[in-house]
């Protein structure tokens, strides 16, 4: 079975009705302006609302030395393995799992259970639990490293991370190649574990591209924790409003908003045409290099259309307005869950049970672990288009509704009183058409 059409191809499942694109679009519309204009007059987001608290055996369980070391063990082992499959499996990536064990299950499986239950990647990490390994050995606290992290680096070294990981998706030529997976996963591996052992945990805060990632969409999760760290369940928006503003921090949300709208866009008969042609003989531009100029130029465009609206506010200082930008960044989080949820829903239910019935002979030895063999996908989604066109509509427009909300509630606190509609118009246009353009890309895809 064909696990990659294009390294991911969430894309191409079931592109949504232009009624239901018609009718999102105008729900987000209406919704910006009747929040920006006539109900939302005063901050209300608090992100240390005390929320609800959970029963304390969960915390009990949570926080356990024992759970977590398990869970340490079990990360670290199940990471071997994919190395090992990764290494010495096949090199078909219709017959090895390692491809869709990091494009299906690392990429977007992850990120799904982090805006579910917060972010998990700083529990399932593997780099981590070698850190914490070489750290008891030696010692040393995790918290601290041979030098002290370089505040001016910001999450810059994550952004350029998170689009190491885009171009190998959308730009590289073999994009599903087994050894560029695996490599791509090798040197995650080993730049994060040196990372953390340079600059201790402040690296995976900061520098890592999947924990960033995961803890960037941990914010929308429901749970929460007090300052005394006890467990409580808590409006999602109040989390998203404690996320801290961090140089590099559009770049971040930049590249994951700007590189899905380029994946969907790959799939216009124009593009397409425009790399036939350039992959022809005799071609001077290469189609790797339209890939990466086209996957740079959407990153581009999504970071400087939010600074540029960002700052365009009146009643503050230059240096107040610069600084808008990254306190506001966080409002884009949504957006970016938003089109995780419609771009790769179906990518995750389906093509995660074509990776997983890949375990059933990983080393091409005649097993049949499981009975993976005999099973076959269950294509629960796909065959349901109205219902899952449905639910791609709603996941843009609640991550649409919800960035607007963030942002509205920001610029009520930093904005002066007399530039609290006009200081933010600019911002809610601006996300409306990154709304807009998206259900567009869904819709023609």
């Amino acid at each position: 079975m064909t696990v990659l059409a294009h390294g991911l191809g969430g894309a191409t499942d079931l592109p949504i009705p232009l009624s239901y694109a018609l009718v999102g679009a105008a729900w987000a519309l209406t919704f910006s302006f009747a929040v920006l204009v006539l109900v939302w007059r005063e901050p209300r987001l608090e992100p240390r609302s005390p929320g609800v608290a959970l029963p304390s055996f969960v915390g009990a369980v949570v926080d356990s030395r024992a759970v977590r070391a398990a869970i340490s063990v079990l990360s670290v082992a199940v990471t071997v393995a994919v190395l090992a499959i990764g290494l010495l499996g096949t090199s078909d990536p219709a017959r090895n799992p390692v491809p869709g064990v990091v494009y299906v299950f690392l990429w977007v499986g992850v990120m799904v259970a982090s805006l579910v239950a917060g972010p998990v990647w700083k529990i399932l990490s593997p780099a981590r639990a070698v850190h914490r390994a070489v750290c008891l050995v030696s010692r040393r606290q995790p918290t601290r490293g041979l030098v002290r992290y370089p505040g001016s680096w910001g999450q810059w070294p994550a952004a350029l991370g998170l689009f190491s990981f885009v171009w190998l998706e959308l730009a590289y030529p073999q994009p599903g190649s087994v050894t560029a997976v695996t490599t791509w996963l090798v040197a995650y591996l080993v730049v994060t574990t040196i990372g953390l052992i340079m600059f201790g945990t402040t690296w995976a805060r900061h520098a890592d591209p999947l924990e960033v990632y995961s803890s960037l969409l941990g914010r929308l999760s429901p749970f929460g924790r007090r300052d005394a760290g006890e467990l409580v369940l808590r409006s999602p928006l109040n989390n998203l409003a404690g996320t801290p503003a961090r140089i590099g921090g559009v770049a971040v949300a930049a590249t994951l908003l700007g590189s899905t709208a380029f994946d969907s866009f790959t799939t216009f008969p124009s593009w397409r045409g425009l790399l036939a042609d350039a992959g022809s003989s005799g071609s001077e531009v290469p189609p790797t290099v339209l890939n990466t100029m086209g996957l740079l130029g959407f990153i581009a465009v999504v970071g400087f259309a939010f600074r540029t609206s960002a700052r365009a506010t009146g009643g503050l200082t230059e240096a107040e307005r610069r600084l808008l930008p990254a306190r506001l960044a966080h409002s884009l989080t949504p957006i970016v869950a938003g089109y995780l949820v419609a771009h790769y829903l179906t990518f995750l239910v389906e093509k995660g049970q074509a990776t997983v019935l890949l375990f059933a002979d990983p080393f091409e030895r005649g097993w049949n672990l499981a009975g993976l063999a005999d099973r076959d996908v269950a294509f629960i989604l796909s065959t349901h288009p109205a219902a899952l066109g449905t639910t791609k509509v709603l996941a843009v427009v609640i991550g649409h509704i919800l960035g607007v909300a963030a942002a509205h509630d920001r610029c009520l606190r930093l904005l002066p009183q007399a530039h609290r509609l006009t200081g933010q118009l600019a911002l809610m246009l601006t996300m409306v058409g990154f709304t807009f353009t998206g259900l567009y890309l869904l819709f023609e895809s």
